[in-house]
């Protein structure tokens, strides 16, 4: 069971990026359409620097978190935590894993049942993001693009969530969910297209003491 919270918390913030970057988008207005259609358009594979502030429902600061972005569409992507703790989570298509580096630990899960309840799911089948959202343009107070997105599905975590795209990238996404809390990720040193190799949407068990089935 804390596999699984823990699984469902971190899945959900990642997984909402990997969606909203790799998958179409209709927009409020036509501005908004255009800008994120550019962005997507010929998007095949993307890598990225990320930090993210996590807050609970006072704002205060509870996670600080850094690392590294890598996502191949369809269905594939790869987050590695450098700090505070080193984790790797990997989506290959079929499953999820869940890798802590210090424990030498694998939990890994079926990735439509690890990822249910998420839009992650839209990953493998590219369905528009509209499709599960009510989508609308929201005043910029730092010279962004800014889009809200909320949930048609009254039965998820996250009440609603903003992208903030710069001059030629999405640059920030902030999500709020049902306990308050906020999580903020701020992307950097955005690379599209690049050639990324197999081996970064694999998990080797035998680099492992253990390798837990959830499912």
């Amino acid at each position: 069971m804390l596999w699984f919270f823990r699984m469902k918390y971190l899945t959900q913030q990642l997984a909402y990026c990997g969606m909203l970057l790799l998958c179409g988008i209709a927009a409020a207005d036509a501005e908004q359409a255009n800008r994120v259609d550019a962005y997507l358009a010929n998007l095949n594979t993307l890598t990225a620097v990320f930090e993210q502030y996590t807050f609970n429902a006072d704002r205060t600061q509870m996670l600080e978190a850094h690392g590294t972005l890598y996502l191949q569409r369809p269905g594939r992507f790869r987050w590695e935590y450098d700090s505070p703790t080193q984790q790797v989570i990997v989506a290959d298509g079929e499953r999820v894993y869940l890798h802590d580096i210090d424990l030498q630990q694998v939990s890994h899960q079926n990735q439509a049942e690890a990822l249910r309840g998420t839009p992650a799911l839209l990953l493998a089948n590219r369905e528009p993001i509209a499709t599960h959202f009510s989508i609308k343009s929201i005043d910029s107070t730092d010279g962004r693009d800014w889009v809200e997105l909320t949930p048609k599905d009254q039965d998820t975590d996250v009440v609603k969530i903003e992208l903030g795209f710069g001059k030629d990238t999405l640059d920030s996404l902030i999500m709020q969910d049902t306990f308050g809390q906020e999580t903020r990720l701020n992307f950097s040193q955005a690379q599209r297209n690049t050639t990324l190799k197999p081996e970064l949407f694999k998990i080797d068990q035998e680099e492992v003491d253990d390798f837990l089935q959830m499912d």
